[in-house]
């Protein structure tokens, strides 16, 4: 393993120096996109024949034989039917992972066929590994990702049309994202380095570990910093600010909006909203600020909160296996409409049952398109849903190409409790909406806690400290009644009620290790 990593950070060192000399021009970025959207098909079938058919222990490869597909079928279909109709082709014939399979929670079960799969058999045979990426553990451990700098290229060159189509690219430009092994400020810092655009700050809510596991990253970290100086394209070092801090972050924009310069961060969604928050609370102006926002839903709630401090929300759409996957559309049908980048991947829908096939969902499926991907991927599930259409709106996405529409995304991350299922869009309406308008506070001031005690299952109500007095019966009807329109809500609230399942708790709610406040957070207790 140590001989792996100096191999990879050595690429990374001889990379970087090319990565960081050759920014990016906006006439190569629309350049790289257009030639990416005209060949995207043959990429498709490139990543097939190559990545899976040349690969006999590939889980794709099996499933496929299983199937009974060859090459020439894929060839075939995708001619006949492009990418997608031929996704849903092979979706249909039983080619396809759920997320737990992708996982490796599972193993893959098909009518006869059974595959064990283990964390690298997704890897993408394609990419140059230049660095280690991890993901935020959201929904468990976090995914372990090797990055490759073209892909970093590509995704700079989507950043481009994001600060075109929202006038970001003359605004002075800080982050608030964690520092390694969470990557995803770093390549935020990077992408935005290859556009030669000045990142003035780098707020982080997580400290630099110095201990002997965490050396690797730090040693990543500064070697990118000093590197990017010494090659006059600088990246500042990393500030820790907890999240309790808000209020720091939003003085540096205050400062900004004081010398006429009105600035926009890259954060999650909640710190976006804890900033304005404390930009509200302390009387501060940061009026005009923007903000790209990811990681967690964007939602009414959440944008309200924004609107009131007089900011805007710009999202985007990312999956630690893909990189960015959609950015916000400049002349929405939706608040939260983004356009799919369609040169990286395709994406299908089908139908999931979910508990005791109660409910359902039309669940977001993904395959990788472009070679760079951390990951190949031919028709995995996410945990995703949102409404999918196509579209031509004009604005620069939408010009370049991009005319595949995304909206209303949402987790079907689930409270499962007595066999009966809730929705994460029914939990955010709880969270984000009705206890907020009960009980005071805002979106980022309630979670629900799922945690097991001896074996039992417990409910916790997370209410934050700022919320004031709360009157604790109260909150617990509220909720039980806010749940009962729902499929099998009155019987759920039964069963809590009887076996005293639920409880307030008062205290912040939990975080990722991404600085993300999720309205289910999941705790084992013995």
């Amino acid at each position: 393993m140590i001989i792996e990593n100096l191999m990879m950070f050595s690429r990374y060192a001889r990379g970087l120096n090319g990565y960081l000399r050759n920014v990016l021009t906006p006439e190569q970025c629309n350049t790289i996109l257009e030639s990416r959207l005209k060949s995207r098909e043959q990429s498709f079938l490139s990543i097939i024949e190559m990545g899976v058919y040349s690969n006999p222990d590939s889980p794709y490869y099996k499933l496929l034989r299983h199937a009974g597909v060859e090459y020439g079928d894929i060839v075939r279909m995708t001619y006949n039917y492009g990418a997608e109709g031929c996704l849903e082709r092979l979706y249909d014939a039983g080619v396809y992972i759920s997320l737990d399979e992708f996982k490796g929670r599972i193993p893959i079960r098909r009518h006869g066929l059974e595959i064990t799969v283990g964390p690298h058999d997704f890897d993408n045979p394609f990419l140059t590994e230049h660095y280690s990426s991890r993901s935020s553990g959201s929904r468990g451990a976090g995914t372990r990702a090797v990055m490759d700098l073209d892909l970093l290229t590509h995704d700079a060159a989507c950043n481009n049309f994001m600060l075109d189509a929202f006038e970001l690219r003359d605004r002075p430009m800080s982050i608030w994202r964690e520092v390694p092994p969470v990557t995803t400020g770093m390549n935020v810092l990077l992408r935005m380095a290859k556009l030669g655009k000045i990142v003035e700050k780098w707020f982080s809510s997580s400290k630099l570990k110095y201990d002997p596991k965490s050396l690797q990253f730090l040693f990543f970290t500064y070697y990118t910093i000093y590197a990017s100086r010494l090659l006059s394209n600088p990246l500042p070092a990393p500030i820790h600010v907890p999240l309790e801090d808000a209020l720091e972050v939003a003085r540096w924009l205050e400062m900004k909006n004081r010398k006429g310069m009105q600035a926009f961060i890259d954060t999650q969604a909640s710190t976006c909203v804890r900033t304005c928050i404390a930009a509200m609370e302390k009387g501060i102006d940061i009026s005009g600020s923007r903000f790209v926002i990811g990681g967690e839903p964007y939602t009414k709630a959440k944008a309200q909160v924004i609107a009131d401090a007089g900011c805007r929300a710009i999202s985007r759409y990312s999956m630690a296996e893909l990189g960015n996957l959609g950015f916000a559309c400049a002349a929405p049908s939706e608040f939260d409409d983004i356009h799919l980048i369609t040169d990286k991947v395709a994406v299908i829908q089908r139908q999931k049952l979910l508990g005791a096939g109660e409910l359902s969902v039309d669940a977001l499926v993904y395959t990788t398109i472009l070679p760079s991907c951390p990951k190949l991927m031919l028709n995995v599930e996410s945990d995703d849903y949102g409404k999918l259409e196509e579209r031509k709106c004009g604005c620069p996405f939408g010009e370049v190409g991009f005319t595949k529409h995304l909206s209303h995304i949402r987790s079907y991350e689930k409270l499962t409790s007595g066999g009966v299922t809730f929705l994460g869009t029914e939990l955010l309406r709880l969270i984000e909406e009705v206890l907020p308008g009960r009980f005071g506070g805002h979106p980022t001031d309630y979670q629900l806690v799922e945690e097991e005690e001896g074996g039992l299952p417990k409910v916790n109500i997370v209410v934050s400290p700022r919320v004031g007095d709360v009157d604790e019966n109260d909150l617990v009807n509220t909720m039980l009644k806010a749940l009962e329109p729902y499929p099998g809500g009155d019987v759920m609230s039964g069963q809590w009620l009887q076996s005293g399942t639920l409880r307030v708790i008062r205290t912040e709610p939990y975080t990722t290790a991404s600085a993300k406040i999720l309205p289910l957070h999941i705790s084992k207790k013995s």
